[in-house]
């Protein structure tokens, strides 16, 4: 059987590139999109090409650019011919304080984290229900618990959780669409966003007492897309416990 095609957003650090390794160990072939971080996408398509050679692509793309979204989805279709999973992964994440919010910050995480997602979806859909493939949207936990200071991020992806429900129906029954709600798993990079005290304070907030790492999230959305045929419209949990505290 021709393995299964997957493009996933943001796939050339961090969460993105566990995700892209968890998919292709399990067979898949994968569509590793990138924007500004073309080199480190080289490097993950090297690893996994000298695992399985031509089971990789590098797809480059600004998502906030909607007139690359059909583009993008008809280069992932066309690469391995055929489309059976779609990942939005990538995301922007910056403070945005009540009273000094404005345009360029709102179309940034909104256009990243929520637009781009949808439009993108919108472009694939039609390959995806040729293959009866899925959707698995990366959350977060402040979908539903809002991050202060973070006003606008926490409304995208409030959004995005919302959309992941809405496009179950719309896509159903030939299209899956999940999501996984991700807590403490990488901090962001530099301390600007969680100085110590705070990380100190978020993982003293989760059960099990720990952050995650980048391979929990990738085998949860590894099990959406290939182990889960009768999974839709559901947001899974990866938090150590962290959502069901009060």
């Amino acid at each position: 059987m021709q393995p299964r095609a997957v493009l996933i957003t943001g796939a050339a650090r961090r969460i993105g590139a566990a995700i892209a390794r968890a998919l292709h160990g399990a067979g898949a072939n994968v569509l590793l999109h990138c924007h500004r971080s073309r080199a480190e996408a080289e490097f993950v398509a090297a690893t996994l090409e000298a695992a399985r050679a031509g089971s990789t692509a590098i797809l480059q793309a600004d998502l906030l650019d909607l007139e690359a979204l059909p583009r993008l989805a008809e280069s992932a279709a066309a690469k391995f011919g055929r489309l059976d999973g779609l990942v939005n992964n990538a995301s922007s994440f910056a403070a945005t304080p009540f009273g000094s919010i404005d345009a360029a910050r709102w179309d940034d995480l909104i256009g990243s984290n929520l637009r781009a997602p949808l439009f993108l979806a919108q472009a694939a859909a039609p390959a995806l229900r040729k293959t009866r493939g899925g959707i698995v949207n990366i959350v977060d936990i402040h979908w539903e618990r809002p991050l202060k200071d973070y006003v606008v991020y926490s409304i995208a992806k409030a959004g995005l959780a919302g959309l992941t429900r809405s496009l179950a129906l719309e896509l159903a029954p030939d299209v899956r669409v999940n999501g996984v709600s991700p807590g403490a798993i990488l901090w962001p990079d530099g301390e600007d966003h969680f100085p110590p005290h705070e990380r100190a304070r978020i993982v003293g907030q989760t059960p099990l007492g720990r952050v995650g790492s980048p391979e929990d999230i990738a085998g949860a959305v590894k099990w959406l897309l290939l182990d889960a045929p009768y999974v839709t419209g559901q947001i899974v949990a990866v938090d150590g416990g962290r959502s069901v505290q009060l």
